[in-house]
């Protein structure tokens, strides 16, 4: 049985002025997982958002699950903060990691699903020896650090290969794209095999602003491509 899509909007590319807002109209939009971009100015080149800005949305009363995607080195120490900060998902490169087995069983320990995140030129190997502790494998379409690049269409190709063992596994993993997606492209990723697909300057930065709407139209956009799929 095919999961279910679900669009995670990244918030790297919203109105941190009016964050909470700005998360509350695009999950009235009909988004369904709020992603993180966690950058640390050392295993990528910029500097996002810690866990405080979690734990501040949860106050703010977010209760959709919140997918935190670590591009930071090392990994370990961050995990307990952003599990009592009220993350879902929690996902990481294994390059950031000294110990890969170890950092997903941490990830677990503290409550929460756990992923490998692959970038474009890192391969799938990594997955051979912890498919068994992985709940998300997402696939970088853009090298990681900053927002509003282009998707890399050799990631397709990734896409297929990780389908293939996703699906050869019997477990249930999501599949997850982030990078360059759009209302022009999700459908194309789609029949590759991603089910959770992470779009930040794709959503944000669509519609006029102080319109609490204008989330709607570029949502539904998406929906109606990813239904075109079979």
């Amino acid at each position: 049985m095919a999961a279910e899509d679900l669009i995670a909007p990244s918030i790297l590319s919203a109105d941190f002025a009016k964050l909470g807002e700005e998360v509350d109209n695009v999950i009235a939009a009909g988004a369904d997982i709020v992603h993180f971009d966690v950058m640390d100015n050392h295993y990528v080149p910029n500097l996002t958002i810690g866990p405080l800005v979690c734990e501040a949305l949860r106050k703010h009363g977010v209760t959709a699950p919140i997918d935190v995607h670590l591009m930071v080195k090392p990994v370990d120490r961050i995990v307990p903060d952003f599990a009592k900060a009220g993350a879902t998902y929690i996902t990481f490169h294994p390059e950031a990691s000294e110990h890969i087995d170890r950092t997903l069983q941490v990830i677990h320990g503290e409550g929460c699903k756990a992923g490998l995140v692959f970038n474009p030129a890192t391969p799938l190997s990594y997955l051979e020896y912890v498919m068994d502790k992985v709940d998300m494998v997402l696939i970088m379409s853009v090298n990681p650090g900053f927002g509003g690049q282009s998707f890399i269409p050799s990631a397709l190709t990734k896409l297929r290969q990780a389908r293939e063992m996703i699906d050869a596994s019997g477990r249930e993993i999501r599949l997850e794209i982030d990078g360059g997606v759009k209302a022009d492209n999700i459908a194309e990723i789609k029949a590759a095999g991603a089910d959770t697909f992470v779009s930040g300057s794709g959503i944000f930065n669509k519609g006029q602003d102080g319109d609490p709407n204008r989330y709607d139209s570029i949502i539904r956009e998406m929906r109606e491509a990813l239904a075109s799929v079979g």
